[in-house]
């Protein structure tokens, strides 16, 4: 069955001194502040797009990983994924980073490597940002 999230933002002011906030309707965990010196500068409290984007990938790749691992016989005791999303003023989303540490008993470097490049192939996330460059690091341990 298909599900919808849902999340909007309330902007006030123009894009350089205005500001707005994030809420997450859905889930009903917060609302954020977000402005672009948060999101072209310092993030001084506030998120960005990114930043929720960063969110959303390292969640649903662990997610994808750990439905591989498991999958294949090796379901991973702990992983810990941090996405790094570069954005460039004027240009926009530049690259995405990927980096995986896995505690997963029963497999080797080679079999995670491969389980984690699946996933970062696979992944929803993955899917839809494929029109940006993702790279990945990935290591037991």
């Amino acid at each position: 069955m298909a599900t919808t999230r849902t999340a909007h933002t309330v902007w006030e002011g123009n894009l350089l001194e205005g500001g707005g906030t994030v809420t997450l309707d859905s889930s009903g965990v917060g609302e954020y502040p977000v402005s672009w010196p948060s999101r072209a500068e310092e993030p001084d409290g506030r998120t960005s797009p990114e930043e929720l984007i960063a969110a959303a990938h390292s969640s649903c790749f662990s997610m994808a990983l750990s439905n591989g691992l498991s999958k294949a016989g090796t379901p991973p005791t702990r992983l810990t994924t941090r996405a790094e999303v570069t954005f460039q003023p004027g240009t926009g989303i530049t690259g995405i980073h990927l980096t995986v540490s896995g505690e997963v008993p029963g497999t080797d470097a080679e079999s995670f490597t491969a389980a984690a490049e699946d996933a970062k192939a696979n992944c929803p996330v993955s899917q839809a940002l494929a029109g940006t460059t993702i790279t990945l690091t990935a290591s037991l341990g």
